[in-house]
């Protein structure tokens, strides 16, 4: 059994594997790009659009070449996931077989499979809204028993894990999975100040979005719990949005910018 799992993990760690690795990382720093570019349009006025991860596929979608971009996208999340599952399945670089890495991996692949998914859908015109879909599912399951005790735990983890986030950025722990021993120091700094501001940024609105879907829990409120779409407009919706959400679009662009950095130096 145990050549069986050596054979596996040998197979897994070609440099086919490492660069599907990277084009997937690229095509999450994409993602979140084209999150940035709709988060400013909606602060200054010019858009109405969902500027969650389906509002930015979508966006692609109304041309050609951006169809061929979004085909891209779809295979390179597909990339991703499967990068992901790998590490869930024989260890994380840098970190072993450890338990804690190896989860958050396996839920990452999960979560970057749907958006594969989510993707395909775009491309063959199916599939609806993300923020509805998700308010529609908050809604079918507060009509239960313990329903709203049951969205109100995953709100709370989503916000300990937009938390986890900001802490993660502010004490630079992004830098542990990175390989930048080859960089200038000049290149280190940088990447090192985008991870921050990325990092904590896309923290508070992931935070922030936990913490609009347990209110929608306490409240009975569904509509709250539109994901980052809803986390994004709320902030538009404050005083001083306008200045709030620009700060949320440029720590969007930042994780974006450090993504396909981190596509360059990360450890597969």
């Amino acid at each position: 059994m145990s050549n069986a799992v050596h054979t596996a993990r040998r197979a897994v760690d070609t440099d086919a594997t490492s660069w599907g690795a990277r084009f997937g990382l690229a095509s999450r720093a994409g993602i979140y790009l084209l999150m940035s570019i709709l988060a400013f349009e909606v602060a200054y006025g010019h858009t109405n659009k969902e500027t969650d991860q389906r509002g930015a596929l979508e966006a692609l979608s109304t041309s050609g070449f951006g169809k061929v971009l979004l085909v891209l996208l779809a295979v390179g999340l597909a990339c991703y996931a499967l990068w992901r599952f790998s590490e869930a399945a024989f260890g994380v670089a840098g970190k072993g077989k450890q338990a804690g890495p190896r989860a958050r991996s396996f839920a990452r692949g999960v979560i970057y499979a749907a958006f594969a998914f989510t993707a395909v859908e775009v491309l063959t015109g199916s599939g609806g809204s993300q923020a509805s879909q998700q308010k529609d599912i908050t809604a079918k399951v507060m009509a239960h028993s313990g329903g709203r005790l049951l969205v109100g735990a995953v709100g709370a983890v989503v916000l300990i894990v937009g938390l986890a986030m900001i802490y993660e950025g502010a004490r630079k722990k992004f830098l542990d999975d990175l390989d930048m021993s080859r960089a200038t120091a000049a290149t280190r700094k940088t990447v090192t100040r985008l991870g921050m501001a990325g990092t904590i940024a896309r923290g508070a609105v992931i935070g922030l979005a936990g913490a609009l879907v347990i209110e929608a829990a306490v409240t009975y409120s569904p509509s709250k719990a539109g994901g980052l779409d809803v986390a994004l407009h709320t902030l538009a919706g404050q005083p001083y949005g306008k200045l709030l959400l620009t700060v949320a679009a440029a720590g969007l662009l930042a994780f974006a910018l450090f993504g396909f950095a981190e596509a360059r130096w990360h450890r597969t």
